[in-house]
């Protein structure tokens, strides 16, 4: 999957793969055909050649272009774009964006954007593999209740500062804990941006560091600034606090020693280290012999979960493929012109079963002889055992300072 990203005068600001400067001419062409289509009062949005799909998200000063020849449908490819946008928006914000292509509209992006193409490299490469960004929802880390609520309520204690907005706790690209100001609540598409930025950065695990983000979809205007640093050696947990005012490092330097001296004294980074160690939870755990794999996302709070890969999903290429089936249930249970409730799908190596009702999304993966009453009987039990599991597997209320 190659992507191409250029501005409206033609201008290369991003490739996947080769150097922009060579790929000048293929660039030009794509934002004539784009050109082309919009004086016909129209807009770009795919064209099928063959095996490949070239999929057009136009934005305002910016084109941003998908070659494919996956199976992913074009909708599917045009969240990978869109994200990829707002990850530009999150290094740039809007507003500069804009005022720069206003005053010189064949201004060379890339100038800006140097050193920070390693987010949108990582930004692709997660979202190749990763159902996050698929679902619209964030993973948790599984832990007992008891330690989370310890973890929610030592950071609500020591981060009250003001114009602090949000404070949030990850480990391995799963989120421990989110507390924010009563009035703001923050998308899972800026969350997943964060949780980039972190995964690409290098050197956060050196110091504690202070860098601006923009949240695109919180506020595109602005920046907020991010205290961000590692609570332990070994670099799993890693605590970002954001806020408005862009003078309080020292201040959120003192909350974050605070905070880690209680956490400590609790064994809370202790309980994180071991839940990342046993590395979450087998579909043996859940006892239905029928269930190969599964993926839960609960809607109300944005959050899913989803079992280690077992036999025979051991190989990068079997998992691949998994993933594979994954967005072909999500396509077409979501599919606008024909949106299904439910599915069920008999395949060559396996049988699959999409469900989405108000409360959650649940697509699983079968044996291939599996019959659909066998099917349904064990997602019923499947959603048993998540509801058993769900302090466990889920945030469950929301902290506000």
């Amino acid at each position: 999957m190659h992507i191409f990203i250029f501005s409206d005068a033609g201008k290369p600001i991003y490739s996947r793969y080769g150097k922009e400067d060579k790929l000048v001419t293929i660039m030009g062409v794509m934002q004539a055909l784009v050109s082309f289509i919009q004086d016909s009062k129209d807009n770009m949005r795919c064209i099928i050649a063959g095996d490949h799909q070239f999929v057009f998200l136009v934005r305002e000063h910016i084109i941003l272009v998908c070659v494919s020849k996956t199976t992913e449908s074009t909708t599917q490819i045009m969240l990978r774009l869109t994200y990829v946008y707002n990850q530009i928006i999150s290094v740039l914000t809007y507003s500069q964006l804009s005022r720069i292509f206003k005053t010189r509209r064949n201004y060379d992006l890339r100038r800006l954007l140097s050193g920070t193409e390693k987010f949108i490299d990582n930004l692709l490469n997660l979202m190749d593999h990763d159902p996050s960004f698929l679902l619209g929802a964030v993973r948790c880390l599984p832990l007992p209740n008891s330690i989370r609520e310890t973890i929610a309520q030592t950071v609500t204690m020591h981060a009250k500062v003001k114009d602090l907005v949000f404070a949030i706790l990850l480990a391995n690209n799963q989120l421990v804990t989110l507390v924010r100001m009563k009035k703001y609540f923050l998308h899972p598409i800026d969350l997943h941006l964060i949780i980039n930025l972190v995964n690409a950065s290098e050197s956060f695990k050196a110091a504690e560091s202070w860098t601006p983000i923009c949240l695109p979809k919180f506020d595109t205007s602005g920046y907020l600034h991010g205290h961000v640093s590692y609570l332990d050696d070994e670099c799993n947990s890693c605590l970002l606090l954001l806020t408005v005012d862009r003078d309080t490092f020292f201040k959120l330097s003192d909350c974050r020693n605070r905070i880690l001296d209680r956490l400590k004294r609790h064994n809370c980074l202790q309980a994180i280290n071991e839940s990342l160690k046993r590395k979450g939870y087998s579909t043996t755990q859940v006892g239905i012999p029928d269930l190969r794999h599964f993926m839960y996302k609960s809607r109300s709070t944005a959050q899913f979960t989803s079992p280690d890969f077992e036999a025979p999903y051991i190989s990068d290429e079997e998992q691949t493929r998994l993933y594979g089936l994954y967005q072909y249930l999500h396509h077409r249970i979501h599919c606008t012109a024909r949106p299904l409730k439910i599915l069920f799908h008999v395949g060559e190596y396996e049988t699959l079963l999409g469900w989405v009702t108000s409360g959650f999304e649940l697509y699983a993966i079968f044996g291939p002889l599996t019959t659909k009453p066998v099917a349904i009987a064990s997602v019923n039990r499947l959603l048993k055992w998540i509801k058993k599991e769900e302090d466990r597997l889920f945030i469950l209320n929301s902290p506000t300072f």
